[in-house]
């Protein structure tokens, strides 16, 4: 599965957001769970001054080795049996 243009079109928001010094690490709360999570965000400055935080990405609580399974390079992903042994 290829990456969508829309997380190719964020992802590129947010890397200029970091060259600019627009980008921002935020304690939140997730709306689901009540569980409070480190939410990375883009600084939208409009035009009367005020400041808007985009949120772009959580961050990991645990291993992300764990949580995650990573691409196979020829398709497909790999396993956490795979990956860990």
């Amino acid at each position: 599965m290829a990456l969508s243009e829309g997380y190719r079109r964020n992802f590129d928001v947010l890397r200029r957001a970091f060259c600019a010094g627009d980008a921002a690490l935020m304690e939140c709360r997730m709306a689901a769970t009540d569980e409070t999570t480190a939410v990375i965000c883009a600084a939208n400055r409009l035009p009367d001054g005020a400041v808007e935080f985009v949120p772009f990405a959580t961050m990991f609580s645990g291993n992300p080795y764990e949580e995650i399974n990573p691409p196979k390079p020829d398709g497909g992903f790999w396993s956490q049996e795979e990956v860990h042994g």
